[in-house]
């Protein structure tokens, strides 16, 4: 299930964080790492570790707010904020594993949500920009799966190796070619399904929340337009 497959990509995330502090930790001869850790380095530790908790827990959630508390804080250098900052990354990961992180999961099973698309714009306004471009890209792939069969166009490719599920861009080509729709849906197909890939290999920062705002308005459009 998709929310199975995200928790278990979060919990990894962290995992590469909490090991990552670990290792130097293990190097250091001071408490702060300061003799190991140089400043691009805290940097980029802070900001990876700030990035995941807002990516997973939300932009509203206690453990976003006391990151953001932290990183506000005057008095702590850099290294201490690291510090800090990696305690509340430890903090997600162990309630995550252990199932208390219950917001979007019970974002994804309400019942308020009338489709996968209502639910993926609910999510995002919650700040769960990464999930809602996954939950979006998804629904346009199935969608481009079901006009395919509708129109009598092969969703499988025969290969040496076997018969293989289509992949989403050839089904985008092949319905174009058919005129199934324009070539102007064309387009806008292939630049979802490349936030669609970005979000799916954890390429969070390659795209704004804003995009994926566009991306469901523009699937939820095309969906209407091109029934299946």
């Amino acid at each position: 299930m998709m929310q199975n497959t995200l928790t278990k990509q979060f919990i990894e995330q962290l995992e590469s964080i909490l090991e990552g502090y670990k290792a130097s930790r293990t190097k250091s001869q001071t408490s702060d790492l300061s003799d190991v850790v140089d400043e691009v380095g805290v940097h980029t530790m802070i900001t990876k570790a700030r990035s995941a908790i807002e990516r997973i827990s939300g932009t509203t959630s206690a453990y976003s707010k006391q990151a953001d508390d932290i990183l506000k804080g005057s008095r702590d250098h850099d290294w201490r904020k690291m510090a800090k900052i990696v305690g509340v990354v430890a903090s997600l990961h162990t309630d995550l594993k252990a199932g208390y992180l219950a917001s979007l999961e019970e974002l994804i099973h309400g019942e308020v949500f009338a489709d996968f698309l209502e639910m993926a714009d609910h999510i995002q306004n919650e700040g769960y920009k990464d999930a809602a471009a996954v939950l979006a890209s998804g629904t346009l792939e199935a969608h481009l799966r079901q006009l395919c069969g509708k129109n009598s166009i092969a969703i499988e490719v025969h290969t040496a190796t076997g018969i293989h599920p289509k992949k989403a861009d050839q089904m985008n080509a092949d319905l174009a070619k058919a005129n199934v729709y324009t070539k102007l849906d064309q387009k806008n197909v292939t630049a979802w399904l490349d936030l669609r890939n970005k979000a799916a290999h954890g390429h969070y920062g390659d795209y704004a929340k804003e995009q994926v705002a566009l991306l469901i308005a523009g699937v939820r459009d095309f969906i209407t337009r091109n029934p299946a």
